[in-house]
């Protein structure tokens, strides 16, 4: 009898014995190797996993593999079709990559898939059509607008026969250069809508094993007991590592080593994340099954869950150093007679909860021992060259022993930073002298990875009548969790910014950040500014409206400019677009309505109120502080007349491949398809440092330029020399040069400086203005960004629903070098801004993880996705490459205020506590109105 499941997969008939418990998802991804079906959850939340199984959409991840039998599936390598051995996409994937749908890419194969499907039973959709069929198919990069209008384009190509029409709405840069300033495509944007792109669990080794943790899941005590006797004792288990067999320092961490590789026997657990031990196994399921048989005992410990009682006298102390990690001050001025001459003082406290990164892609380590001693380590992480530092460390060997590999990324937003299982793969694939794979699913990156701090932020501001503000005092708790991470810094940002993008003679910022038995906190888009900012711009509304004044005449009035004093003492010297943005933002939402502040409500429905909202905004670009911010990136021509150029700077879907490409192709004068990038891979490429703080384009932006002008000087003293002419009378121009009546060629250049020796390749490393630490004096940050939105809302008095309706958001980015990836950041930007206003919040309840699956964390869907109006604003920042500074993070700092603004002005509820509570809001209401 014949047990077979036979089905059609992209039009190949396929029979396979089946696997029980085996989903679709399992069967593409592990037997056929179809691995564009990406996996986000396992609990058809995020729809990446999303195929046709007889024209319908359907989400392989709780599909059982069994009932595919008969079935007819299609995967998204099926759309394009190859035609004399070039790729032909289909109209749905060319719309995406026109329009700058594709960020990360991991969720495109399931937007597309979904769309197609979509498509085929309605050929001429809606707006309202594309997003009830793509509600539950997520994108955290959240370029929503660019999807919804690549798949219009789609239609109406499918529908005319026409080609695929370009975006038209997305301005070039005003300051004029052959390359960089205008749109661009993403040079990995066609892999990722064909599902070739790679991401680390797309990767497969001979003899690979699988690895598990095993968590301690108590949020704190001792540990006393640990026997893994009966896990070693399991076939199928390779290997069993506990705190015993790490080979050299026990603690990792980015700024401080306070993390434990593994808790070992008489040790402190801090979260429920801490890893106990690790497993090495021959499949997945017998890792599990070994690490359920590991038996553990505490003596359990009292539970700190927040800062606040953190830093109460008597309560335990988490670290030996207690539980301060740091406490940040900031001093500008007298308070004293600051606040004595203030003509209205306002004192108001505010509180941001724990939010969570929820990139599309799970974290994922590979560890493959090479037969010369060395360790390769492939992962998805912002920071290789510090994964290399601290696998390093831990292992007791020299940096030279391992690689690290990064791979394409799913997502990051600064929760890829830190290391999650690239030490525990290196220990276990030393030991076993095989590859190690370690995936988290869904539920462990949940409960695991740090996320955005908790705060509880006061702010009191004292103003004159005429709404000049003097004197602004802050205090800010944040709750860093279990250990460091970047706790320090995220939280420097926090109470450095905390007065607003405002001039303020006198200012006083205290910031406790303390250790909690939570898990850790660190980078997240914002960098601690995005909690700051809700506080002081509404904080700046309040105080408008006590004023009786214009709360954009407020903010003018009081903006930040060139020559102005930040709250650190820092002289602005050029770059500051703050004014701009809010003419601008202003200028625009008049348009749309002559009174955007007063409520207006439905004719149709007089529970539904509408208003709109302000907020401004500034971000560091950098690191700053005082810490080196350093980049290198090397350029090479190669014989074929193209260039390549690297780094191991990080790109996680924010478009730091495609500002590297066009630069170097401006300052070559070649077509950007001449050149090709590397990057995050620590044998091949120089050190890009970190990518997080908004400081990529600026820094690694600024290694290509040097480098490739370098190599240019290069080839132009050469050619002089050769030619007796002087430099100066060397054009480049069109990917052609021109040496005194010659015509050469690229190739034709490297011909002649490998005949003269010369290798054509340089070495750049650029190095950022230096800047000083916070009370030192100087300038802490080298740049900032200015953004400024405004948000119109529409509030349910009977219910409190708020929605989203328009968003207008103005962003000082000193220059566009790509503006269709800009477009992206910023529809990025506020849609996250949305989400942490109004639906996220990752709840912890005494120490233990409650949001611990993706169906209890709400991402924002395309549901929710308002009109969206970027404005581009050009300051150029003289150290910047063509003036350029950073976006990623300040299309998303306002748009909280804004949100919560406009609801204040819609229905006079303040909002205090963020996400949203609209059942607060439906119930003030009805107790205002005495209901």
């Amino acid at each position: 009898m014949n047990n077979q499941i036979t089905f059609t997969v992209n039009g190949l008939q396929h029979s396979l014995d089946p696997i029980p418990g085996e989903t679709l998802s399992t069967l593409l991804r592990e037997r056929l190797r179809l691995t564009g079906t990406k996996i986000g959850c396992e609990e058809a939340e995020c729809g990446a996993c999303t195929v046709l199984v007889d024209g319908q959409p359907m989400m392989s991840c709780v599909y059982p593999a069994e009932r595919a039998h008969g079935k007819t599936i299609v995967t998204i390598e099926g759309l394009a079709q190859r035609v004399h051995e070039e790729m032909k996409l289909h109209p749905l994937q060319e719309a995406f990559v026109e329009h700058g749908a594709v960020q990360c890419g991991f969720c495109i194969p399931g937007q597309i898939m979904t769309a197609y499907a979509l498509l085929k039973r309605n050929p001429n959709p809606t707006q309202e059509d594309i997003r009830f069929a793509l509600k539950d198919t997520l994108c955290r990069c959240a370029g929503y607008p660019s999807i919804e209008n690549a798949i219009l384009a789609a239609a109406q190509a499918l529908r005319t026969g026409e080609p695929v029409q370009k975006p038209t709405h997305i301005p070039d840069s005003i300051h004029e250069h052959k390359t960089v300033g205008h749109s661009h495509l993403r040079p990995e944007a066609v892999e990722k809508v064909t599902g070739e792109a790679i991401y680390t669990d797309d990767l497969k080794f001979d003899g690979m094993l699988y690895a598990k943790a095993k968590r301690a899941m108590i949020p704190h005590g001792f540990l006393t007991r640990l026997d893994i006797s009966k896990a070693r004792e399991l076939p199928g288990v390779v290997a069993v590592l506990t705190a015993d067999d790490v080979p050299a320092e026990k603690n990792h961490g980015l700024v401080i080593f306070d993390w434990p590789v593994m808790v070992g026997i008489g040790e402190r657990v801090r979260y429920v994340g801490d890893a106990l031990a690790i497993v090495a196994a021959e499949t997945q399921d017998i890792a599990e099954q070994a690490i359920a048989l590991i038996e553990a005992e505490f003596d359990l410990q009292p539970v700190i869950t927040n800062p606040v009682q953190a830093r109460q006298e008597g309560v335990p102390q988490i670290h030996a150093k207690g539980n301060l990690l740091k406490h940040i001050k900031v001093r500008k001025g007298d308070m004293d007679a600051g606040f004595a001459a203030a003509d209205v003082i306002l004192e108001h406290t505010f509180h941001t909860p724990t939010t969570d990164h929820a990139f599309m892609e799970p974290e994922c380590s590979i560890g493959v021992p090479l037969p010369d001693g060395r360790m390769e380590i492939y992962v998805g992480s912002q920071i290789p060259s510090q994964d290399r530092t601290q696998v390093a460390r831990v292992m007791g060997w020299p940096e030279e022993r391992v690689r690290v590999v990064g791979q394409l990324m799913g997502g990051g937003f600064g929760g890829k930073e830190d290391v999650m299982g690239q030490i525990h793969v290196a220990m276990l694939a030393n030991v076993t002298q095989r590859p190690v794979k370690l995936l988290f699913d869904r539920r462990e990156s949940l409960l695991v990875h740090p996320k955005r701090h908790a705060t509880q932020i006061r702010v009191k501001v004292g103003a004159k009548q005429d709404g000049r503000i003097i004197a602004m005092e802050t205090e800010l708790y944040g709750d860093t969790g279990a250990y460091a991470s970047l706790g320090e810094k995220v939280m420097t940002r926090a109470t450095t910014h905390s007065a607003g993008p405002y001039v303020v003679p006198n200012v006083k910022a205290d910031c406790y950040a303390m250790y909690t038995n939570h898990p850790p906190s660190g980078a997240f888009r914002g960098f601690g500014v995005l909690q700051s900012a809700f506080a002081v711009e509404s904080a700046m509304d309040m105080l408008a409206e006590t004023l009786g004044m214009d709360r954009i005449e407020l903010r003018r009035m009081n903006a930040l400019h060139v020559g102005s004093v930040t709250n650190t003492g820092q002289v602005l010297r050029d770059s500051v677009g703050l004014t701009e943005c809010i003419d601008k933002v202003e200028a625009e939402m008049l348009k749309l309505e002559p009174h955007p502040f007063a409520p207006r409500v439905d004719s149709a429905n007089p529970n539904l109120v509408r208003a709109w909202g302000f907020a401004s905004a500034y971000k560091n670009t950098g690191l700053g502080g005082g810490a080196p911010d350093i980049s290198g990136a090397d350029v090479e021509l190669y014989a074929d007349g193209s260039f390549q150029v690297r780094s191991s700077a990080a790109e996680l879907g924010q478009g730091l491949v495609t500002v590297m490409r066009l630069t170097v192709a401006e300052e070559m004068a070649v077509a950007p398809e001449k050149v090709s990038v590397l990057v995050m891979d620590t044998d091949l490429t120089p050190n890009g440092g970190p990518t997080t703080a908004s400081r990529q384009t600026y820094v690694t932006g600024n290694a290509s330029r040097y480098a490739a002008r370098t190599l240019r000087d290069q080839i132009t003293a050469t050619m002089a020399e050769k030619y007796d002419v002087r430099p100066e009378q060397i054009r480049y121009e069109n990917g052609i040069v021109h040496v005194n009546g010659h015509s050469m060629s690229y190739a034709e250049i490297y011909k002649e400086m490998t005949a003269l020796g010369q290798q054509p390749k340089v070495r750049y490393e650029y190095e950022a203005p230096k800047t000083m630490p916070l009370g030192e004096g100087g300038d802490m940050h080298f740049a900032f960004s200015f953004g400024v939105q405004a948000a119109e809302v529409e509030v349910n008095k009977l219910t409190g629903e708020v929605r989203v309706l328009k968003v207008i958001s103005a962003n000082d980015v000193g220059m566009a070098v790509n503006p269709l990836g800009l477009q992206g950041q910023v529809e990025g930007g506020v849609m996250m801004g949305l989400g942490n206003c109004l639906t996220e919040e990752f709840i912890v309840e005494n120490g233990q993880v409650v949001t611990d699956h993706l169906a209890r964390y709400r991402v924002p869907g395309i549901m929710l996705t308002p009109e969206i109006t970027s404005i581009i604003v050009e300051h150029p920042t003289a150290e910047g490459p063509y003036g350029a500074k950073g976006v990623g993070e300040i299309s998303s700092i306002p748009t909280t205020p804004a949100i919560t603004n406009a609801i204040y002005n819609a229905v006079g509820v303040r909002i205090y506590k963020t996400p949203v509570d609209q059942e607060m809001i439906a119930r003030e209401l009805w107790e205002r109105e005495g209901k």
